[in-house]
């Protein structure tokens, strides 16, 4: 299935992953997205282009981030795991997916094996 790149594309794509729940812990203008409650994905939705924090490899933010001017240290995260990223169309789709596929496996690897397992088993279902 093809998810649009808009709040509610994101959104589908987030709790379509096994083991994802959204809550607003941070107030109604950050809607964020848990995968067995750690934080995989942030959308404040108070800005336009919407804004994505997620987690990225800390040995390629950087050069990411050297390659999209739109792509930044993450916003009140820890800027070597975190990255921001506004969607203002600079970024092709298929990379900013790719992304968000990325920063939902990071969190998962950190699971308990048992965990991964779980996760693993479901989304073959």
């Amino acid at each position: 299935m093809r998810y649009s790149l808009d709040l509610e594309g994101i959104r589908s794509w987030a709790l379509s992953k096994p083991r994802v729940s959204e809550e607003m812990p941070f107030g109604p203008d950050t809607l964020v997205f848990k995968v067995a409650q750690k934080v995989f994905l942030l959308i404040n939705l108070d800005s336009q282009p919407l804004h994505l924090t997620f987690k990225g490899p800390p040995a390629q933010n950087e050069l990411m981030r050297g390659q999209h001017p739109s792509l930044r240290p993450g916003y009140h995260s820890n800027k070597k795991h975190w990255n921001s990223l506004s969607l203002d169309g600079s970024v092709p789709g298929p990379e900013v997916w790719q992304w968000l596929e990325e920063s939902y496996g990071l969190v998962v690897a950190k699971l308990p094996r048992y965990l991964q397992k779980e996760i693993a088993k479901e989304a073959l279902s």
